[in-house]
C-alpha cells in the first residue's frame, strides 16, 4: 500500500484502494467521470447505473482489486442513504402534503391577491422561494407552472417577466438550501453543520434570487417575448377540493423544520456546552430527522385534516409521496458510493495537494469542479455528489462556517448553465412553449447567473466570517 493510500485510511472505512501516485489517480478520475458522462449523455443510461459503473471504472483505472472497489462503493452507498435517505423521504412526504391538500395553492393565491403591477415578479419569486423549501425542483415547477401561465395571461404580463422569478426561486432553493438532496449529500460528505449551512444558504440565496429573478427577468422579457401557451395550463390540485388549509397554518408547517434547525444552530453558538440541558434539548428537536418528522406530523393536522382527508387517504398520500423518490434515493446513494471510491483511492488527498501546489482557494476549486461535472452530465445532483466527494478532504481543517460555505460553493457550481443534457432544460422549454434558442437565452442564462452570483457571495462571505 502506498503512502497516499495510507494517508486516506479512515478509522471506520474499508481497506483503501491501492493508488499509484497522482498521475495514475488523475487518469483514473478522468476515466471514471468520462464513463459516467458518456453513459448518461450518449447512451441515456439512468444516473444510478452510470454512477455505479463509473465508480467501478475509477477503481479499475486506479489499479485496485475489484473486490476493494466494490467494498468502497457499497460502503459509501450505505452510509449516504443512512445519512440522508430518511430526510429525503420526509421532505417528499411534506411536499406531497403541501401540493395535494391545496396548501401550496393557498399560499400562492394569498400572496397574489396582495400583489399587482410592478410587484408581481417579486411576488412570484417570494412564492417560489417559500414553496421551494420543501419541494423538489421538478415538483415545484409542475405546481407553479399553472400559476405562472394564468397570471401572465390574465394580467397581460410578459411570460418571462413572471416565469423567470418563479424558476429562479425554485432553482436557488434546490441548489443551496437543505433539505434538498444535493445540499444534504454535500453536508454529509464534508461533515458540515446542517443548521449553519441552512442559515448561510438562506443568506446567500437572498441576493442570488433577487438578481437572477426579478432583475434578470426584465432583460429576459425583452430578449424573448412569447405569450403564455393555452395548451399547457393544467388543472390545479385545489380545484378538486371543497376546502383547503389556511394560509397561516400552511406557512407555519413549511417553516417549522427551518425554524427548528436554525434554533439548534443558534443555541449551539450561544451556549456551546454539550452537557447543557437546553443545548441537549435543541440538539434533539433541531436535528434534521426530528425537525422534518415534526413538520410531517404537524402537516397531518394543519394541511390534510382541514382539506377533508380521511385516515385512509392520508396513508395513500404518504405512499404516493414516497414512490417518485426511489430514483432520487438511488442516485444520491450511488453518488455516495462514487464519493467513497474517490476517497479510498486517494483522490481526495490528490485534490488537497493540487489545491496547495496551485494556490487555488478551496471554495473556488469546489465551484469549478462542480461546474465542470454539471456541464458534462447535465445533472445538478450528480455534480454535487461527485464534487463533494472530490473536495471533502479540504474541509478537514476548516472552521464550521467555512465547511458550510464549501457546501454552498459546490451547490452554486452545480447549477451552472443548464443546457440540452439537462432534463430541467426540456421541462422548462415544453411548459413555456419555447424553442431551444429561446430556452438558452432565458433559462440557461438564468441558471448561469445563479451559479456565478451565489459563488461570488460565498467567496465574499469567506473573507468576512
Amino acid at each position: 500500500m502506498t503512502r497516499l493510500s495510507v494517508e486516506m485510511l479512515a478509522a471506520d472505512a474499508p481497506e483503501p484502494i491501492t493508488s499509484a501516485g497522482h498521475a495514475q489517480l488523475g487518469i483514473a478520475v478522468l476515466a471514471g467521470i468520462a464513463v459516467i458522462v458518456l453513459l448518461i449523455t450518449k447512451f441515456k443510461l439512468h444516473a444510478f447505473l452510470s454512477l455505479t459503473l463509473g465508480s467501478l471504472a475509477l477503481g479499475a483505472f486506479a489499479g485496485a482489486p475489484l473486490d476493494k472497489a466494490i467494498t468502497s462503493f457499497t460502503t459509501g452507498l450505505g452510509t449516504t442513504v443512512a445519512g440522508v435517505g430518511v430526510l429525503i423521504a420526509l421532505g417528499a412526504i411534506l411536499g406531497k402534503m403541501l401540493a395535494d391538500s391545496g396548501g401550496a395553492d393557498q399560499i400562492v393565491d394569498t400572496i397574489l391577491a396582495r400583489a399587482s403591477g410592478r410587484s408581481m415578479p417579486w411576488a412570484m419569486v417570494l412564492i417560489a422561494s417559500v414553496i421551494g423549501l420543501p419541494l423538489f425542483f421538478e415538483v415545484g415547477v409542475v405546481l407553479l407552472i399553472p400559476v405562472v401561465l394564468m397570471v401572465a395571461k390574465r394580467g397581460n404580463y410578459s411570460l418571462m417577466k413572471i416565469g423567470i422569478p418563479a424558476l429562479a426561486g425554485l432553482s436557488v432553493m434546490h441548489g443551496l438550501v437543505p433539505p434538498h438532496p444535493g445540499p444534504l449529500v454535500a453536508i454529509d460528505a464534508v461533515e458540515a453543520n446542517l443548521g449553519v449551512t441552512l442559515a448561510l444558504g438562506v443568506l446567500v440565496a437572498i441576493p442570488t434570487v433577487i438578481i437572477s429573478g426579478p432583475l434578470f427577468a426584465r432583460y429576459a422579457a425583452r430578449w424573448v417575448d412569447v405569450p403564455a401557451p393555452d395548451r399547457m395550463i393544467p388543472q390545479r390540485a385545489s380545484e378538486e377540493l371543497e376546502k383547503r388549509p389556511g394560509f397561516g397554518a400552511t406557512l407555519a408547517t413549511i417553516l417549522l423544520p427551518v425554524v427548528l434547525m436554525l434554533s439548534k444552530a443558534l443555541v449551539d453558538i450561544v451556549i456551546d456546552d454539550p452537557e447543557n440541558t437546553v443545548q441537549r434539548v435543541f440538539d434533539v428537536i433541531g436535528s434534521p430527522l426530528i425537525a422534518l418528522l415534526a413538520a410531517v406530523l404537524m402537516g397531518i393536522f394543519t394541511l390534510l385534516r382541514p382539506a377533508g382527508f380521511a385516515k385512509e387517504r392520508v396513508s395513500q398520500l404518504v405512499e404516493k409521496g414516497l414512490a417518485p423518490i426511489a430514483g432520487i434515493l438511488l442516485i444520491v446513494g450511488a453518488g455516495g458510493g462514487f464519493k467513497q471510491t474517490l476517497i479510498d483511492s486517494g483522490v481526495g488527498q490528490m485534490v488537497l495537494d493540487i489545491s496547495e501546489d496551485w494556490s487555488i482557494p478551496a471554495l473556488l476549486l469546489a465551484w469549478l469542479i462542480a461546474v465542470a461535472i454539471r456541464l458534462a452530465t447535465g445533472s445538478a445532483t450528480v455534480a454535487t455528489v461527485s464534487a463533494a466527494g472530490l473536495v471533502a478532504p479540504l474541509a478537514a481543517d476548516m472552521s464550521t462556517t467555512h465547511a458550510a460555505l464549501l457546501v454552498l460553493a459546490i451547490g452554486a457550481g452545480s447549477l451552472f448553465f443548464s443546457h440540452v443534457n439537462d432534463a430541467g432544460f426540456w421541462l422548462v422549454k415544453e411548459y413555456f412553449g419555447l424553442n431551444v434558442g429561446q430556452t438558452l437565452k432565458t433559462w440557461s442564462v438564468m441558471e448561469t447567473i445563479i451559479s456565478v452570483v451565489a459563488g461570488g457571495v460565498v467567496l465574499l462571505l469567506s473573507l468576512i466570517i
